[in-house]
């Protein structure tokens, strides 16, 4: 039998798992937004890797079919997105039961109770199909993976279409039943999952045209080139690849090891021996990807942490911003709730600023004065946020030098580091102070690199510690 490893990541934003074969092959990601119950964010990151592990190994087994029948491929993405969509609708019907139960508790008025029940139903009924269409039609689950982020815009938008005195009663009603509905694990079936994602394929395809000329493909967002083209061997791919499908349901995945990390490492139900600190996994995670690392730097939602490491992907020195969030994620969030935008919508914007106005303070306290102040004399929001971006890798910059500098090669870690203003400026710094021939190593699992290198320390079972402070400035001073 394989033997799988796990890492978990319980960071203060989002909580992260991975898991990895005997090979440091990669096979499952899972990640969630962490609650404020610690244990529930750990097993939904851990069930979803667990999900997504065996759609990994359906490809991977698939994978000489795959290179001579590309619709393979096409059909298991699509079924993977449209699985998600069946785990979210679960999910939707417990936070509608939780919304009506509060509305009944909120409000002891009757009537008041009625009205605001049909207004919930009506919401619900409209923004369902839309949820709907984006997870299969437009890979929903791959963009977006937070159930609360997902159904907040969509409440949010058909709250705002209602009477402008519905906004507070509706949105506290919200407030108080999010928590409690997605801070409950939902057990969901593989098999029985996947086969009812099978057949809403096969209502997808099936409701292609027979003919192109039929649809205009600028008109309709549904219209999928490639499916087209593949539409006479869809029909027979599901019933071709049900056994192998059914096969990989019934797959039990050992774990033989597994180690926690991150913000909340603390809280995780996982033996003490099995805990390992979030600076050692996410240098060890670094090094995993790019072997070269010398210096990595990590910025998460609550702390950033520059560090370096020696060859072996091992922590000889490192910084740590540990007196609050500035700069980090959560305060990004911060700012992006002040300006009325989503956080995605942070590093784009910023892209375009003609200047980057000075930001006196990235204190998460001030942040809201400031800007506010910086918009009444005409400041532009993408000036503004171009100097706020600025002003965190400025911050960040400051910890990699007491670290020790930067070293070739240079690897960035962390939810941030999928924002292209934070990289831009990133970039541009450290070629700036360090010279044009550091290499910076950016990867699209740069937010798992902390749980991957949990679950290489549990393959390898390592009982490492971080350095003294004193030996680490000696290895860092040798290293100059």
């Amino acid at each position: 039998m394989s033997k799988y490893y796990l890492g978990v990541d319980l960071g203060s934003t989002t909580s992260k798992a991975v898991i990895i074969n005997e090979n440091d092959e990669i096979i499952g990601r899972g990640i969630t937004n962490t609650r404020a119950n610690y244990s529930v964010a750990a097993d939904i990151a851990r069930d979803e890797a667990l999900y997504n592990a065996r759609f990994s190994v359906l490809k991977k087994n698939l994978d000489f079919e795959i290179k001579s029948r590309p619709e393979y491929k096409k059909y298991i993405d699509d079924l993977e997105n449209v699985f998600q969509y069946e785990q979210f609708k679960v999910r939707l019907d417990r936070l509608g039961e939780e919304l009506v139960k509060t509305c009944k508790s909120f409000f002891k008025d009757e009537e008041t109770q009625e009205k605001m029940l049909i207004h919930l139903r009506n919401i619900r009924r409209s923004f369902k199909p839309k949820i709907k269409h984006d997870y299969i039609y437009n890979s929903l689950g791959s963009k977006n993976q937070f159930f609360r982020d997902i159904v907040s815009e969509k409440y949010n938008e058909e709250v705002n279409k209602l009477d402008s005195s519905l906004f507070e009663p509706l949105m506290t009603v919200w407030d108080k039943s999010i928590t409690p509905a997605e801070n409950e694990v939902v057990t969901f079936d593989f098999k029985t999952l996947v086969r009812e994602a099978m057949e809403v394929l096969k209502e997808k395809y099936d409701k292609l045209p027979e003919r192109a000329e039929n649809i205009s493909i600028e008109s309709d967002s549904t219209f999928d080139a490639e499916m087209y083209l593949l539409k006479g061997d869809f029909k027979n791919v599901s019933e071709s690849l049900r056994e192998r499908i059914d096969e990989v349901a019934e797959l039990e995945f050992n774990i033989a090891n597994m180690t926690g990390t991150g913000y909340g490492r603390a809280l995780l139900p996982f033996p003490e021996s099995c805990i390992r600190s979030e600076i050692l996994c996410h240098a060890f995670g670094a090094h995993a990807v790019f072997p070269d690392t010398r210096t990595v730097l990590d910025i998460g939602g609550q702390d950033t942490k520059a560090i370096q490491v020696d060859k072996y992907g091992l922590v000889t020195s490192f910084q740590m911003n540990d007196r609050c969030a500035a700069g980090c994620g959560r305060y990004l969030g911060y700012i992006a709730d002040e300006m009325s935008i989503s956080l995605n919508e942070l590093g784009p914007m910023a892209m375009k600023a003609e200047k980057e106005v000075t930001i006196c303070s990235t204190c998460t306290v001030f942040a809201g004065a400031e800007l506010r102040e910086l918009t009444n004399v005409g400041e532009k929001k993408e000036d503004i946020l171009g100097g706020l971006h600025k002003a965190i890798i400025m911050r960040a910059m400051s910890l990699i030098a007491r670290s020790g500098g930067v070293f070739n090669e240079f690897t960035f870690t962390g939810g941030v580091a999928r924002n292209q203003a934070v990289i831009k400026y990133l970039t541009q710094l450290v070629r700036e102070n360090y010279g044009e021939g550091i290499k910076i190593n950016i990867h699209t699992d740069s937010i798992f690199m902390g749980a991957l290198g949990g679950a290489m320390f549990a393959r390898r079972n390592l009982d490492i510690a971080l350095p003294s402070a004193k030996k680490a400035k000696l290895e860092v001073s040798a290293k100059v």
